[in-house]
């Protein structure tokens, strides 16, 4: 199930935030989004799940282009900073999303397992700590059903241990065949979550592949041993 993003480019006024943006995601595999602030990460992930309209390019589903209108078909978007239902427990939001999305209720207990999340089931989504929400509220993007999911910052607001714990169950959850796409700012955390990168800033694509990939494209004398902030730091 290859998606593929062509000449995405969005415009406010004489800004450019998106100018001419294309990449590929494969399936089964976690992809890192990484830049600067500005750099144009959340109005892409905007654009792509069809919350904002683009100005210009397509994306495709194997060769297939999808409309804006048959995203959600195809697209789960997890915002950052969000904080829904507050007066409803977390128990009761995982519910509804699997219900409301037609997710696999069977996947409900090992979610909760894998987040941390059976202290927190009956407690209001509106008392939560910002890491106990972030938690609560990627576990409702994993019990969608689309195969494509898509979470801006997953890390944020987590401690070490948790974004240890996030982090592979990110990863077990892409390779049962769900392909994720994440906005993470942590150069660590995306280094051990992610299997390949997007690195954008101005609004344009500035870098795509592995570590590896990446760092071939840095200048000859930097390459040897580039860790991934090194590589970031070089191309944005």
């Amino acid at each position: 199930m290859p998606l593929a993003v062509s000449g995405l480019t969005k415009t406010f006024g004489r800004i450019v935030a998106l100018d001419d943006v294309s990449f590929a995601l494969r399936e089964g595999e976690v992809l890192g989004l990484i830049g600067p602030n500005g750099a144009g990460k959340t109005t892409l992930f905007e654009c792509l799940a069809g919350l904002m309209p683009a100005d210009a390019g397509r994306v495709t589903l194997d060769g297939r282009i999808v409309d804006v209108a048959e995203r959600g078909r195809h697209l789960f978007y997890v915002p950052d900073a969000i904080a829904p239902w507050p007066a409803q427990t977390v128990g009761w939001a995982l519910d509804f999303a699997v219900a409301f999305f037609g997710g696999d209720p069977s996947r409900r207990h090992d979610v909760v397992a894998r987040l941390a999340l059976e202290p927190l089931l009956r407690a209001p989504l509106g008392t939560l700590s910002k890491g106990q929400r972030k938690r609560a509220i990627i576990a409702i993007g994993l019990l969608t059903p689309q195969p494509v999911l898509l979470i801006d910052e997953p890390f944020d607001g987590l401690d070490l241990r948790q974004s240890r714990d996030v982090s592979a169950a990110l990863r077990d959850h892409a390779h049962g065949a769900r392909t994720l796409f994440l906005s993470i700012h942590q150069i660590h955390e995306a280094a051990r979550a992610c299997d390949r990168f997007v690195l954008l800033s101005g609004g344009k694509v500035r870098g795509e592949g592995t570590l590896e990939d990446l760092a071939g494209a840095m200048p000859a004398g930097s390459r040897d041993a580039a860790n991934l902030e090194e590589v970031v730091l070089a191309l944005t």
